[in-house]
């Protein structure tokens, strides 16, 4: 059994988000979703983001970290989209990560937290081929620099296509990386 953090995307803690979490506890894990926007939903994208960037990047930092808090060091991080960035921040400078999780997002490179990627913790990417708010070089990058990294590429452009309650969603992608995430739960744990 791991402990597994999951942080949500724009939209905010949706019903995809929690079906996503109710999966891995069916698979045996311990899940918390680290609610960041503090019970706020959106209906487009664009306004999460708007709200993420009013609330400003020291706020969201502090959520994500408190959110962490309660949780024992071993844990994997796990972030969508927006989340992903707090999920990678917080994979490479808490001690005793396991794994980081990145779902539609994970394309900034490592240097960006002001430490390298920790050799001790494993990477999983999960994004659509065809994401315009994916930035693949920076996702090859990053993953090139975690000795345990891997990037996933599902078919079409959905940028939120695990999430079974936005109109993106990709059932047979969203089952792929369901299948990949337990298997290295199931690894790292």
């Amino acid at each position: 059994m791991t402990d597994v953090i999951l942080f949500h995307h724009a939209l905010g803690v949706t019903d995809g988000i929690r079906s996503i979490a109710d999966q891995l506890r069916a698979g045996g894990h311990r899940v918390t979703v680290g609610d960041l926007f503090q019970g706020t939903t959106f209906d487009a994208v664009e306004d999460g983001v708007a709200h993420e960037e009013s609330l400003g990047w020291e706020e969201m930092i502090t959520r994500s970290e408190a959110a962490i808090a309660p949780l024992p060091p071993t844990v994997v991080i796990g972030g969508f989209s927006l989340g992903a960035v707090y999920g990678q921040r917080l994979a490479q400078t808490r001690a005793g990560a396991l794994a980081a999780l990145l779902y539609h997002g994970g394309d900034i490179p490592p240097a960006e937290f002001g430490a390298p990627w920790p050799a001790q913790v494993a990477l999983q990417v999960h994004v659509s081929e065809g994401d315009e708010w994916f930035n693949r070089e920076g996702g090859e990058q990053l993953v090139s620099e975690a000795p345990d990294g891997e990037l996933f590429l599902y078919p079409g452009s959905g940028h939120l296509f695990t999430d079974s309650s936005w109109k993106e969603y990709d059932e047979a992608s969203a089952k792929l990386v369901l299948e990949r995430t337990l298997a290295l739960l199931d690894r790292v744990g």
